[in-house]
């Protein structure tokens, strides 16, 4: 029986011998029904599966994702490539012998670092808004959000009038369509008249981080809060809370925090997982165990993404907020301990020292890249690079 065709597909006769067909996956689809669908001989989708297995997972195709597929109107294969995401994409194609082989290759860029300004005002008073204001997306907003939450709380600090600009590197694919943020080389945000600076450096021998103009870490030992922004507390820590569902006063061991379901949950520091699963009235929990005698837990989550004994890093993905366990709606409620007692989260998150500095032996690298990286904010240049292969 044939497999159905798949949707937006079309053919394209560029030649007596050649038809190449442009489409995407449909939903369901795997890569041998895409294969059949479109008539090869039996020979070789059972080839193209072999070979493909080697570099990559044929049933782990994408519904929506684009390919192109050539072959002769006898049905034999000639090339075909998908896109397996953003960045890479599945080659199979025959050699001068006639066999074919499968590959997976980067999808080739040109990369250019601009400078975006924005404005925090009445049209725009969030830096979501702001940024997209500027012609930018949410992973922009993120990324600034990543590395300036430990100075500036997004929710309840911006000021009409505060002003941002970020050195970002973007890439374009051959069509000039836009495919993504590289690294932010710089920003500069101005909040309430005080100016927050921060520049990428990697130390030598290190991994890369955001520093400000003195070379002190823009990171802390532990994040602002495991909510992307300062998230909004509606139930503070408390020795003593009247409870909403069990109508009984007892102690809030941590914080609530307003959040949609689904919201990304992350680690607030490396750390291991002690526990990630089911605990009665917490619902969904995942228990982390940091360095200096910290312990964090992520409560009434709707799933969790780590499972007990793996290491996460800080800012990792370990679970979504949810309403599981005793909760009136969705919303997470975060503890943080200090050598087995709880501890307000808030407070501690506030007195928490920042990561090492930039070493003195790097100070006079550091500061270069610094003054290279804030120069362009004045003049306004723009560079550019490709990575064409």
């Amino acid at each position: 029986m044939r497999a159905a065709e798949p949707a937006n597909a079309h053919d394209v006769t560029l030649a007596r011998d050649t038809v190449i067909v442009s489409a995407r996956v449909a939903a369901g689809a795997t890569l041998a029904s895409i294969l059949r669908g479109h008539e090869l001989s039996m020979d070789d989708v059972t080839r193209v599966i072999e070979r493909t297995a080697a570099a990559f997972d044929p049933r782990k195709v994408r519904v929506n994702q684009p390919y192109t597929l050539e072959k002769s109107p006898a049905g034999e294969l000639r090339k075909f490539e998908y896109e397996i995401d953003g960045d890479r994409f599945l080659r199979v194609s025959r050699t001068d012998e006639g066999a074919l082989k499968a590959d997976v290759l980067p999808i080739p860029k040109t990369r250019e670092v601009e400078r975006i300004e924005g404005t925090i005002d009445r049209h725009s008073s969030s830096l979501v808004a702001a940024v997209e204001a500027a012609g930018e997306t949410i992973d922009l907003t993120l990324a600034l959000a990543d590395i300036l939450g430990g100075e500036i709380d997004f929710s309840t600090e911006l000021q009409p009038g505060d002003h941002f600009q970020v050195s970002v590197e973007k890439q374009f694919r051959e069509d000039h369509t836009f495919a993504g943020y590289g690294a932010i080389g710089a920003v500069e945000f101005v909040n309430a008249g005080r100016r927050v600076r921060a520049v990428r450096f990697t130390p030598e021998g290190g991994r890369p981080g955001y520093y400000d103009e003195r070379g002190v870490s823009m990171k802390r030992f532990f994040l602002a809060s495991p909510l992307k922004f300062q998230p909004v507390v509606t139930s503070s820590f408390s020795p003593k809370r009247f409870h909403p569902i069990l109508r009984e006063y007892r102690a809030h061991l941590g914080v609530d925090y307003r959040a949609p379901a689904g919201a990304p949950v992350v680690a607030v520091a490396d750390g291991t997982v002690v526990s990630a699963g089911m605990a009665g009235g917490s619902g969904r929990l995942v228990h982390l165990r940091h360095a200096n005698g910290f312990e964090s837990e992520y409560l009434h989550l709707s799933s969790i993404t780590v499972r007990a004994g793996t290491h996460v890093r800080q800012g990792e993905l370990i679970g979504r907020v949810g309403s599981s366990g005793l909760a009136t709606g969705p919303h997470l409620d975060y503890r943080l301990k200090k050598s087995g007692s709880f501890i307000n989260p808030v407070t501690a998150h506030r007195s928490m020292p920042p990561s090492d500095p930039v070493p003195p032996a790097l100070m006079s690298a550091f500061a270069a890249e610094r003054d290279r990286a804030f120069s362009s904010f004045a003049t306004g240049a723009t560079a550019r690079g490709d990575d064409r292969q």
